[in-house]
């Protein structure tokens, strides 16, 4: 049992080293594209939200 989870650890970090981690700019600019995309989807789920609750408050106000 010891030798499999010491054979998994070291294969895994065998692996870590294979990865190419970006560089300090590189993660700049995608954290900032990623922080842009969110803003961006929360306001245009924000005014379709807004849309939607305005079409029923409409709607139940209406008398027949």
């Amino acid at each position: 049992m010891f030798n499999q989870i010491s054979a998994y650890l070291n294969e895994s970090l065998e692996e870590l080293r294979h990865v190419r981690w970006p560089t300090r700019q590189q993660s700049i600019r995608l954290s900032g594209i990623v922080l842009l995309f969110t803003f961006a989807a929360s306001a245009v789920f924000g005014v379709i939200d807004f849309l939607l609750a305005e079409l029923i408050r409409g709607l139940l106000s209406l008398r027949f």
